[in-house]
């Protein structure tokens, strides 16, 4: 089988021609010599089998950038049959050092000048028959976005992969100044003869829209209600849906599940509805928000603008050792930290990477939302609910960067970060859709099973010993939340709360209903029981808790799958419930001194 290597730079729209090579079925896999994952599909390519894999954006061949040593350490380990280089056709002045470079290294290659369609409407004129002989390999002008010059695209895999290799492949190896001038000259050679720019790029329109959004005035407003806007739309639109799939979920349990185990034993009745069932719909459960998320992060992602909202807030950011895109992502996350972890892949350093994964989950999720809502509503007035509310969302910026700023040092970058500012275009909807799926797919394969594991655990803890009633004080989960009293009692949490949080760990939506478990009622009558039982104090310190303490099970599944780092999960849930616990104690201890 052959091995196909998709390359380019950043912004070159190589994904969107791995999607279009692709269809839906890329696999998530991994090779010799790197650590991460990548898409890879098994597709007839130039009348070979080949194993087409989507190798990350990178600049050059000799960077120190994760990404660029994530491709270095692929070329170096693998044997590659065809490489397949994607440049932006009206950027190929700046673009042709990675083509140059890799044809350096006699790996066989072709060349695909991608967008040929907006370098032509932008006046630039290429002479792909020219720039063919002068590099010795096939080149093709290509739209992956509309599809245009896909035919010739795999006639000129074809053509190359049934060449024979006379040179043996190169190992990558650092540049010398000679041969850094040399490739440059080369390449102003190359341009000169093959490439014509009008005396005026018509970009007018591009220049326009960044007068507009990139104003030292109003650009970071308007970004502030772009995010607003994709927020509001994802979670109003989303939220229902998953309510409608939680409906559906417990219709067809109560409906059909239930009376087909009647009359198993209660034990296995109650493993495979309150364990298995649960942990499968509860995955389920975030797939229309995760949906929603890639539909709407890959329109704005390929229009350009995403690339324009990390510049703005990038000097802002960096203060606390974050960017403009983790920014960007721990808005995201105030919807839902899943996809905003799954999001940080638009990141190019480790680093950075690492960091806003380790701050996303302290983002108040509208999950964290619901229970604050119902416990608000239960002891507060409107007037002072919505104060509570609000500093809930304050506390949720000030861990945020306080988090940040603690940890930046440990997760430090390097790199200084490179924003190319491409123009605007429109995404295709196919291509949209394709990329959705992909994440849908990876989300659902790789935390899905660690999610299930997690409920069973749980599930364990207040379902046995078998002979007591369930979630009460007398299960393991009771014995341990009264074990966990004297931690708890300092910041006013009793046994039942604890226990509600250990229900908690598997996704924050539970924390009501095991409430309900617990003191065995729901509704009006358990808002009525928590007034008469909990003052405002524990209350308000309940919930400082819950919104710092480890997030739920699927956030953990999908930071162990995204940051591929065990340490990183311990030391993300660790300093969480620290934290959680120092901001609860000051909160609970000060107010029950000066209310004395």
């Amino acid at each position: 089988m052959k091995r196909i290597a998709l390359l380019g730079m950043p912004n070159t729209g190589k994904s969107t021609l791995f999607n279009r090579l692709s269809g839906s079925s890329a696999r998530v896999g991994n090779w010799p010599g790197i650590t991460v994952d990548l898409h890879a599909v098994k597709t007839l390519l130039g009348g070979h089998i080949s194993e087409l894999v989507d190798l990350p954006g990178i600049y050059d061949l000799q960077g120190l950038s994760e990404d660029e040593k994530i491709v270095q350490g692929f070329i170096n380990h693998n044997k590659i049959d065809l490489a397949i280089v994607v440049l932006c056709s009206s950027q190929i002045e700046r673009q042709l050092s990675l083509m140059l470079q890799l044809k350096n290294l006699h790996i066989p290659c072709l060349l695909a000048l991608n967008m040929s369609d907006e370098a032509k409407k932008m006046g630039i004129t290429i002479n792909d028959r020219i720039l063919e002989r002068k590099l010795k390999i096939p080149v093709v002008k290509i739209s992956a976005k509309y599809g245009e010059g896909m035919t010739e695209l795999l006639k000129a895999c074809a053509q190359v992969m049934n060449q024979k290799i006379t040179f043996p492949i190169k190992k990558i190896k650092p540049l010398n100044v000679s041969d850094q001038i040399s490739n440059g000259k080369k390449i102003q050679a190359l341009i000169k003869s093959t490439v014509k720019f009008p005396l005026k790029l018509n970009d007018k329109n591009t220049k326009k829209l960044d007068s507009f959004f990139l104003n030292p005035y109003w650009g970071l407003p308007i970004f502030f209600i772009i995010v607003f806007s994709i927020f509001q739309f994802i979670f109003s639109l989303g939220k229902p849906i998953q309510d409608l799939m939680t409906q559906f979920f417990n219709f067809f349990r109560i409906d059909y599940l239930e009376p087909l185990f009647v009359n198993h034993h209660s034990i296995f009745q109650s493993l495979l509805l309150d364990g298995l069932y649960l942990g499968v719909t509860t995955v389920a459960s975030f797939v229309p928000i995760i949906i929603l998320f890639f539909l709407i992060m890959s329109v704005v992602e390929d229009s350009g603008y995403f690339s324009r909202a990390a510049f703005l807030m990038d000097t802002l950011m960096e203060k606390i050792g974050l960017d403009g895109r983790g920014f960007v992502m721990m808005l995201m996350g105030f919807g839902c930290n899943v996809p905003a972890l799954m999001g940080t892949k638009i990141m190019r350093t480790k680093e950075l990477r690492l960091l806003t994964m380790f701050v996303i989950p302290f983002s108040l999720c509208s999950a964290r939302l619901q229970v604050f809502l119902f416990i608000i509503s239960a002891l507060f007035s409107a007037k002072y609910g919505a104060l509570v509310l609000y500093g809930l969302y304050l506390l949720s910026f000030l861990t945020i960067f306080i988090s940040a700023l603690v940890f930046k040092n440990q997760f430090k970058n390097k790199e200084p970060i490179i924003i190319e500012l491409p123009p605007y275009r429109f995404p295709t909807l196919n291509h949209v859709i394709k990329r959705s799926v992909l994440e849908i797919k990876y989300f659902l394969t790789r935390a899905s099973k660690f999610i299930v594991i997690g409920v069973l655990l749980v599930w364990a803890l207040t379902h046995f010993p078998t002979d007591v009633p369930i979630a009460s004080e007398l299960t393991y989960s009771g014995q341990l939340g009264k074990w966990l009293s004297p931690i708890f009692q300092p910041i006013g949490i009793n046994e039942q709360l604890v226990i509600a949080l250990i229900f908690g760990f598997i996704a924050k939506e539970i924390v009501i209903g095991a409430l309900a478990v617990i003191y065995g009622m729901e509704g009006t009558a358990l808002a009525h029981h928590l007034y008469s039982n909990i003052n405002q104090i524990q209350a308000i310190s309940f919930m400082i808790f819950t919104l710092i303490y480890t997030p739920c099970l699927s956030t953990i599944a999908t930071l162990k799958n995204e940051s591929k780092s065990l340490s990183l999960v311990i030391y993300s849930v660790s300093w969480a419930l620290l934290l959680a616990w120092v901001f609860s104690f000051i909160f609970y201890q000060t107010s029950i001194y000066f209310s004395s």
